[in-house]
């Protein structure tokens, strides 16, 4: 087969979308066969995908040696911005183009949510739903909330999607600090943000907002010596990866008062990757967290538009065109 023939199998290794009718459209659309699997580990994604030519992936690792494991698999496209469960090198070391979906396809949805977390966080929503649900009205349910006006609104990362959330966020009346090693301050600046070392932003937000990506250099960074560091009044939103808050950590810091409180949009367990998961994690017992299922990117409009980018990645690999949205150089590889 040459690299401009279009047959071959592309391999969706997971998905819970419930069909995948938008990729069958795309995949066989251009001649290609569409297997789909519901893959929870590596060795279920060797199985499946041994001899395929393409792997579409949500949340299955695609390590490498699944990759090693390949016979002929030429592109692997990722469900998303996130590639930490694709053994990038591996693949480039393979000639395997890996493919993303650039953060646009969610980036509204992501901030939107930060925002609601934020808020529903700050002014005890989820406490006061709880106990009015159980016959107690009052205002002192919430006990102690202040005022968002004049407070410092902290951001980890100022990239495109922490940009959205510092818009938001000003309206409020907050003072946004971020920090980001990779960007030139004066970008901060223009938008009305004050730089700040790390230290300086865990120590003084008063409601800090994780938008970072999951990298070996920012696994647990909320981890005990750094939630200790933050202030007793203090909210820590994560709208990014789980993994970056140690979950031990954070639960010491939720019930020893560290910190007032935290809304996670995911957890470090990540249970989408495991199968036949039970909320046996502690941090669902105390009511001072807040906890959504990894659905800050969800909306009906986003969840279609990644399906497309991910399986339309796959065609152009396959047939021969250059991805649009590469994360890995392939070029020269055999």
């Amino acid at each position: 087969m040459t690299r401009t023939d279009p047959g071959g199998t592309v391999l969706i290794a997971d998905f819970d979308f419930g069909d995948v009718d938008i990729e069958r459209e795309i995949i066989e659309g251009a001649g290609l066969k569409l297997l789909a699997a519901q893959c929870k580990s590596e060795d279920e994604v060797i199985e499946k995908g041994r001899d395929v030519d393409g792997v579409l992936t949500q949340y299955a690792r695609v390590g490498a040696r699944a990759i090693d494991a390949f016979t002929r698999c030429r592109v692997i496209a990722r469900y998303g911005t996130g590639v930490d469960i694709v053994d990038v090198d591996a693949a480039t070391r393979r000639g395997i183009q890996v493919t993303n979906a650039p953060n646009d396809w969610c980036a509204d949805e992501v901030a939107d949510h930060a925002v609601a977390l934020w808020l529903a966080a700050a002014r005890k929503i989820c406490e006061y739903d709880r106990a009015t649900r159980l016959g107690e009205w009052h205002w002192k349910t919430g006990r102690p909330i202040w005022r968002l006006r004049g407070r410092v609104f902290g951001l980890l990362s100022f990239g495109a999607i922490a940009r959205l959330i510092a818009e938001r966020a000003q309206a409020f009346g907050v003072e946004v600090w971020a920090h980001d090693p990779f960007l030139d301050e004066s970008e901060m600046r223009s938008r009305q943000v004050r730089p700040v070392s790390f230290d300086e932003l865990v120590e003084g937000a008063d409601y800090l907002v994780i938008q970072s990506p999951l990298t070996p250099q920012t696994h647990h960074t909320f981890d005990r010596a750094t939630l200790r560091k933050m202030k007793p009044t203090a909210i820590l939103i994560n709208t990014a990866r789980g993994p970056i808050v140690q979950d031990t950590a954070i639960y010491q810091a939720l019930t020893e008062g560290w910190i007032a409180g935290a809304a996670l949009d995911d957890i470090e367990e990540e249970p989408a990757k495991q199968r036949d998961w039970r909320p046996s994690n502690p941090l669902f017992t105390l009511p001072n967290v807040i906890i959504t299922p990894h659905a800050a990117y969800y909306s009906e409009e986003a969840i279609a538009s990644v399906r497309r980018i991910a399986a339309e990645e796959a065609v152009r690999v396959l047939t021969g065109q250059p991805a649009r949205s590469p994360v890995n150089d392939v070029t020269g590889t055999p």
